[in-house]
């Protein structure tokens, strides 16, 4: 059996991780700003992968503390890498990134791995310190690999990321009342937790090197999200709009997911049928 060893495994990603691999998962519960719970946990268990997804990721939680979420997210992930190469008892790593590494656009080009990244929120920087870090000291060392995970969501996400806040106001408000939303005339790109589960599988599968784009590739026009919530719970609400100044695209290029042959399961309305399903 494949020994995983995985940081973060109480996040969303990570139990959603455990559920589907069929790995036999060494869970990190120490602090990953701590050397010696790492050296001990590194120390303990040989493993073939370590899939690293400990971070703080609501951007107004890393806005609040930065400098927490940047020992989290930056020098934890530091650390991971510095005994991971001290010890070299793994094939392969994947660390968990983020779009917020590359700015919003004004219009829809999609992102390749290759654009110039400009981190759209503090969050996105303490992102690509770590993966300048990672690229820095594993290039020709051991494989890893850095997964740019764009917008997901899961019922288990708190209310403060987008889809769940929506659907909760929407479950909210009674009939005949109207409902105003701000700041939603904007596209992004959604993939489902499944895929980026089976994403990571086959990533691993084929030692997948370097930088990769986790996404669907589809412009999602993010008003859709009410109007489908609106007319798959029968409400009777009307819907008012308040638009940004501005309109924003951030859309992933997955060519290089296409040449490893990975195929997205979910659309987009299968993730909202499946988030309503539970």
């Amino acid at each position: 059996m494949i020994r995983c060893g995985i940081t973060g495994h109480n996040g969303v990603l990570g139990k959603k991780i455990q559920k589907i691999l069929a790995f036999k998962f060494y869970r990190f519960n120490g602090d990953i700003t701590n050397q010696k719970d790492i050296y001990e946990w590194l120390s303990k268990y040989k493993f073939d992968l370590i899939i690293h997804l400990a971070a703080i990721v609501p951007t107004y939680l890393v806005e609040k503390n930065f400098k927490k979420s940047s020992n989290i997210n930056y020098l934890g992930s530091k650390y991971l890498v510095d005994l991971i190469l001290k010890k070299k008892n793994i094939k392969w790593f994947f660390f968990s990134s983020t779009s917020h590494v590359y700015p919003l656009l004004k219009n829809k080009k999609k992102v390749s791995e290759k654009e110039l990244t400009k981190p759209q929120s503090k969050y996105g920087l303490t992102k690509l310190k770590a993966e300048k870090y990672i690229i820095k000291k594993m290039k020709n060392k051991i494989p890893y690999c850095i997964g740019r995970i764009f917008s997901y969501t899961d019922t288990n996400q708190d209310d403060c990321y987008l889809i769940p806040s929506i659907y909760k106001k929407i479950h909210r408000t009674k009939n005949n009342k109207s409902i105003l939303f701000s700041d939603l005339n904007h596209f992004r790109d959604f993939i489902s937790t499944r895929d980026i589960v089976h994403i990571i599988k086959s990533l691993w599968i084929n030692k997948a090197d370097g930088i990769f784009n986790i996404a669907s590739g589809v412009a999602v026009d993010l008003k859709k999200i009410p109007v489908f919530f609106i007319r798959n719970l029968k409400k009777k609400i009307k819907i008012e709009f308040k638009d940004a100044p501005k309109k924003t695209y951030l859309i992933a290029n997955i060519n290089k997911l296409k040449k490893l042959n990975i195929r997205l399961r979910d659309s987009f309305e299968d993730i909202l049928k499946n988030f309503l399903k539970h």
